[in-house]
């Protein structure tokens, strides 16, 4: 268990499992809060990018810019959100979570209500750059709350609840950046995401309290703060599990990336078709992170679910590969939308996990630790997006072809460094993990 917290602290119940059954009414409804706050942090990403993915080739045209310069939009977001968690989570170990996070918010906002107003793909390119760097703030303060305040089972189940809430923003986001393409152009989708920006700011100002108590705070600069990500990057099993996450989510943004040219330009779909899809894919990632939370965790040991979890993403892109090399003959829609589907489900399993594993191993420094594993996952993400257009608009080939070999280089990381079968009495979740130390 971590340290006990401020008076703040202590009012956000829940703080590991045991003491939640004795937890009183108030306690409850500040946890609650506090879930959804959280949730719509962790939800910045997705609203970021699903909903200005069906305005992709609307973006193209106006700009007048090839596919392969629109999709830079989508690459310099994540590698901002990269680059903005290596800065933020150090700071919010030095100077607590709510001053950086408030700060990056208010630059959030900021930045997108310039690239509803960029002239041409250059100018969009650095305006998504800096609202990427602004928005990561939300992403890994997050990840280093839920650290302060659980540990073990219990911080796995809350990772499954996060990606419950958060998981409803890949849901509406295409829906409503569909809708929105229906009533004006691709500068409204920046409009709404301002607004949400705007809303969200004020929900942590007035609900998210102080996780980190002054007494463990870090007192050091730059020294120290280096000095930290190398201990951590010094752990080979952390280090393993910084790696499958990193390579997982590269699968799933090269899907983020190519899918709506895949969708809309070689399967001819309407940005709403593309939208719904995207939705009912969304969901299932949803609904298997909730069979996770509530059902295996505390029943299956975590380094199993993950295990799980990549073999049935390697497996859905091998078969997206198949398909879209024509193994299988001409196919429609339906089947390579079933393929996109069960790898996009997989990431229930594997997100959550590979978080929790990562996490347990480093509580006396989750800010850091947070930016290590969201910096790795958004950078090999920024590197699927425009690999996946190199063979250009007319195939899938290139998207399923990353897709398994991200899948293939998570498992191998899995397996050649996090090595579970060594680490028994870590794999279940339990508070075992917390005496793992660097």
């Amino acid at each position: 268990m971590t340290e006990p917290g401020t008076a703040e602290t202590q009012d956000l119940p829940a703080i590991a499992e045991r003491g939640a059954a004795a937890a009183p009414a108030a306690s409850r409804r500040t946890s609650l809060l506090v879930t959804l706050v959280l949730g719509g942090l962790t939800a910045v990403p997705p609203l970021s990018m699903d909903m200005y993915l069906p305005a992709l080739p609307q973006v193209t045209a106006a700009l007048h810019s090839p596919a392969a310069t629109v999709q830079l939009t989508l690459t310099t977001c994540l590698a901002g959100m990269a680059l903005g968690q290596m800065i933020v989570g150090p700071m919010s170990d030095k100077w607590g979570r709510r001053r950086p996070l408030l700060a990056g918010m208010v630059i959030y906002i900021l930045a997108t209500a310039l690239c509803a107003i960029a002239t041409s793909a250059e100018l969009l390119i650095a305006f998504r750059l800096l609202q990427g760097l602004a928005g990561a703030a939300g992403i890994v303060i997050a990840r280093a709350v839920v650290r302060d305040l659980y540990d073990g089972v219990a911080m796995a189940r809350f990772f499954s609840t996060l990606m419950l809430i958060s998981g409803v923003a890949p849901v509406v986001a295409p829906l409503i950046g569909g809708q929105i393409l229906r009533l004006t152009d691709w500068r409204g989708v920046f409009v709404v995401l301002t607004a949400v920006g705007v809303a969200l700011t004020l929900l942590v100002w007035r609900k998210l309290d102080e996780t980190l108590p002054p007494a463990r705070r870090h007192s050091g600069g730059l020294g120290q703060t280096l000095r930290t990500m190398r201990d951590l990057l010094a752990d080979r099993v952390f280090s393993g599990y910084v790696l499958v996450g990193a390579f997982a989510f590269a699968a799933l943004f090269a899907y983020i990336s190519a899918s709506p040219f895949v969708i809309q330009e070689i399967y001819s779909a309407s940005p709403q078709t593309f939208s719904l899809l995207f939705g009912i894919n969304s969901v299932g990632l949803v609904a298997v992170g909730q069979i996770n939370g509530k059902l295996l965790v505390g029943r299956v040991g975590l380094d199993k679910v993950l295990g799980t979890g990549l073999a049935l993403t390697a497996l859905a892109a091998t078969s997206l590969l198949l398909m879209s090399a024509g193994v299988f003959g001409p196919v429609g829609l339906v089947p390579m939308a079933a393929g996109l589907f069960v790898l996009m489900a997989s990431m229930g399993l594997v997100m959550p996990s590979t978080n929790t594993l990562a996490l347990l191993r480093t509580p006396h420094a989750a800010g850091s630790a947070s930016a290590l594993l969201g910096t790795s996952t958004f950078l090999l993400g920024s590197v699927a997006s425009p690999l996946v257009g190199i063979a250009g608009e007319r195939t899938a080939v290139p998207m399923a072809l990353v897709q398994l070999s991200c899948a293939v280089l998570a498992l191998v990381s899995f397996l050649g460094m996090c090595r579970p079968w060594q680490r028994r009495g870590e794999s279940n979740g339990s508070t075992a993990g917390e005496r793992t130390r660097l």
